[in-house]
């Protein structure tokens, strides 16, 4: 049974891929027992080819395929759900988290509270362009100014977190945008973690500056209504007492 699930979501990622599930076997191969989980989003070039090549070779990989197209927190949560292991580490598809930060990610966790149960990935040197970082900028403060989830880079695709946890939250479109918040809002803390942060190897990347912002308008609004709606109450369980 492997102690940690790697969930990778892929789309149209055929030069990037292959590289990136390589150096997450090299990094995590003898210190942790994992497995890989990549998850199709129905890749239009030949992504799919390409993992049924990795499949061959790296055992800890399992491949899921998407049979439409159904987006980025779609086959994260479909990764998670077929998980094996009790903590998931999440990459994006395009080789610019660097999966050596993993090791990182686990060592802040043997350093933390149990009740953090969300470890998020902070791109304090990003590779992006100019206008890519102005925007991430500019919706980090309003996110920010909303939510106030104390979270510098919630969109940076390097986490990891406790996978109940992550299945207890409420699951829309883009709630892989809002994890901090929501995680915090069923009663868990969060830290974010410097991780390094790479350009990208091959394709270009699938969402504009604009139909990233539109789209993240009305989910902020979203989950700040959720956030706003939520009454989390401390539970315990009663132990056995003597008997009567």
């Amino acid at each position: 049974m492997p102690s940690l699930s790697v969930v990778i979501p892929v789309f149209n990622e055929r030069g990037n891929i292959g590289p990136l599930v390589q150096e997450v076997v090299h990094h995590l191969r003898g210190k942790i027992a994992f497995d890989i989980i990549c998850v199709d989003d129905r890749s239009e070039d030949d992504t799919r080819e390409v993992l049924g090549w990795l499949k061959a070779e790296v055992p800890e990989l399992r491949v899921l395929l998407h049979h439409q197209r159904s987006g980025q927190s779609t086959a994260i949560r479909n990764g998670v759900k077929h998980a094996f292991s009790p903590w998931i580490a999440t990459l994006d598809g395009d080789g610019q988290n660097d999966p050596a930060d993993i090791l990182k990610l686990l060592a802040a966790r043997q350093a933390a509270s149990t009740q953090v149960r969300l470890f998020a990935g902070w791109r304090t040197e990003r590779k992006d362009t100019a206008s890519k970082r102005w925007a991430s900028r500019w919706a980090n403060g309003i996110r920010q100014s909303l939510l106030r989830d104390d979270t510098p880079d919630t969109g940076c695709g390097i986490k990891l977190f406790d996978r109940a946890a992550f299945l207890d939250l409420p699951y829309f479109d883009h709630m892989h945008r809002y994890l901090p918040a929501l995680m915090q809002r069923a009663g868990w803390k969060t830290l974010s973690v410097p991780v390094s942060h790479r350009p990208r190897g091959s394709g270009q990347s699938k969402y504009t500056n604009l139909g990233r912002a539109l789209v993240g308008v009305r989910d902020l609004i979203g989950v700040a209504w959720l956030i706003q709606r939520s009454h989390v109450t401390a539970t315990s369980e009663l132990s056995a007492g003597p008997k009567l």
